[in-house]
């Protein structure tokens, strides 16, 4: 290998990338960014080939939710990178950190309308509106900084997407020194006044209540044991599903956009709110009063004030700040509240079916049989469907980083390339995808890579031949549906077509078989779910 002095800047780009810890990359190679792969086949870092761009962004984003790394991609300039942008905005949306490394256009050629291939006015400025930081790097330094920054960022703030660019010129510059990974800071810890000041406010309170946002994810044993010690009921955002496990007698699981779910918020004396914004795509209502004591904890100082006022902003990590809190808690009589509490979720889960309308009463039967046919440690990515929808309250999770969906963006396409890039970082763990007709045809094409890639990936796709959320959101609101059927293609042939296995199983009983044969497979399987195998 030559001296790093005499490599070019993109080849030591890919040994700075591998020195802060990466080992896989999504992307494209193009006629502007090959310099960028020039070292790759040299380094440790495997490099997966997509089918698009926007496949290569929710791989990343995958991988970075199931592992909490970041997940890199490699894109050119123009197309390459405005593929890219959907999942930037859900990774943006959903605290996922993804790195995207685009090429630019010559320093002397940039937004100057000369029509160079792939040109754009702004192309960092597109990027920008979704990423924590965009950087068009000048100089070789540049690189080396904005690479810090962007790792820095990951690893003590709150895990958005970054982007860098950069120019052609740059790419084939001599990289000169410098480039060495630099010591990373961590999140930071609590205040411990302010811990001492929440554990005597949750001590003494009627009715304590705690909501466990996608930011407590890796806080799962001390959130539980302050829930324990104050007898409280347990809400997750769609994000935290698993934090607490769903089986815990405490946990109502991610159902707050629930009636149930709302008057414990807004009845409740002391709420201990981590990780989480509590926002409109977790109660699916635009705004909610609380009016008891707030604590929050949270990495971005905005969301401490903000739909909500904290009573006790904390500025920290949680699983830091919880761990902190657990050990500070007093010693109180809390077992007729946890008795109480415990009796009530009871009961409402065990009616909880009865208020189904026909169509949950259906998904409610199909999901029961996902859950009996996959192991209780599958990773689970799922789209924009309303079988996902479903899921996102009463499919039981009970292992954190296990259920990944595009919840605040909500975006189509995610599902199917997002289990891809979490059975890349995992390749021990069971994966599968949960989709929708409409949606799996955005991205489909990832079975390609799929196929390539050998994973053993169930792919549970629910097929109604309809935008059926869209069509029975028309009929409530007055509207005569339209523009919400479609010709889908026959989805068996297509993944046989790609290489992968295929089903369409007729009964419940059939879809576990299906599943069990899946998870055994070398190659994607596709189980096409329509709701006749229900009803027959």
């Amino acid at each position: 290998m030559p001296g790093r002095a005499d490599l070019s800047t993109g080849e030591a780009l890919v040994e700075l990338l591998e020195a802060y810890g990466v080992k896989l990359i999504f992307g494209i190679p193009g006629v502007h960014n090959v310099e960028m792969y020039r070292a790759l086949p040299r380094s440790g870092i495997t490099h997966i080939l997509t089918r698009h761009e926007q496949g290569a962004g929710f791989m990343a984003d995958g991988y970075a939710r199931v592992t909490g790394r970041p997940g890199v991609c490699f894109t050119i300039t123009g197309p390459g990178l405005l593929n890219v942008l959907t999942p930037l905005g859900q990774a943006w949306s959903d605290s996922s950190p993804i790195y995207v490394i685009s090429s630019a256009l010559d320093i002397a050629d940039s937004a100057q309308g000369r029509g160079r291939l792939h040109e754009m006015q702004n192309q960092r400025q597109a990027a920008a509106a979704i990423t924590a930081r965009s950087i068009t790097a000048y100089t070789p330094r540049d690189i080396q900084d904005a690479v810090a920054a962007a790792f820095a960022s990951f690893a003590a703030a709150r895990p958005r997407p970054a982007y860098l660019e950069l120019p052609l010129d740059l790419l084939k510059q001599p990289a000169g020194e410098g480039w060495r990974p630099r010591t990373l800071p961590s999140r930071p810890p609590p205040n411990p006044d302010d811990v001492a000041k929440a554990a005597s406010l949750l001590a003494g309170a009627r009715q304590p209540l705690l909501i466990l946002g996608g930011g407590a994810v890796d806080a799962g044993t001390p959130a539980r044991k302050i829930a324990e010690a104050l007898g409280a009921i347990v809400l997750t955002t769609i994000a935290g599903k698993g934090v607490i496990p769903a089986s815990h007698p405490l946990c109502l699981g991610a159902r707050m956009a629930q009636g149930p779910a709302k008057k414990l918020l807004r009845q409740a004396d002391v709420v201990l709110a981590a990780g989480t914004e509590i926002s409109e795509t977790d109660l699916w209502e635009a705004a909610i009063e609380i009016p008891g004591k707030v604590i929050r904890i949270d990495l971005d100082p905005e969301n401490l004030l903000r739909p909500h006022p904290s009573h006790i902003p904390i500025l920290a990590d949680a699983r830091v700040t919880l761990a902190s809190l657990a050990d500070a808690m007093p010693k109180i009589d809390a077992e007729r509240r946890r008795s109480e509490n415990e009796e009530s979720i009871s009961d409402y889960l065990r009616r909880e079916p009865e208020t189904d309308d026909e169509l949950r009463r259906l998904l409610r039967k199909v999901l029961a049989a996902i859950r009996t046919a996959l192991p209780k440690d599958t990773v689970i990515a799922s789209d924009m469907t309303q079988i996902a929808y479903a899921a996102n309250e009463i499919f039981d999770v009970d292992v954190p980083r296990s259920w990944i969906h595009p919840v605040g963006f909500g975006t189509l396409g995610f599902a199917l390339p997002a289990a891809i890039g979490a059975k890349a970082a995992l390749p021990d763990r069971p994966v599968a995808a949960m989709l929708g007709d409409y949606g799996f045809q955005y991205t489909l094409n990832e079975l390609g890579t799929a196929v390539e890639l050998k994973q053993g990936l169930p792919i549970l796709l629910w097929n109604n031949d309809a935008l059926g959320q869209i069509r029975d959101d028309m009929v409530m609101k007055g509207i005569q549906p339209n523009a919400v059927t479609l010709r889908n293609p026959d989805f068996q042939a297509l993944a046989r077509a790609y290489g992968c296995g295929a089903e369409m199983p007729r009964s419940l009983d059939a879809l576990r078989a299906a599943i069990a044969n899946a998870l055994k497979a070398m190659s994607p399987t596709l189980i096409e779910m329509r709701p006749a195998m229900v009803r027959d």
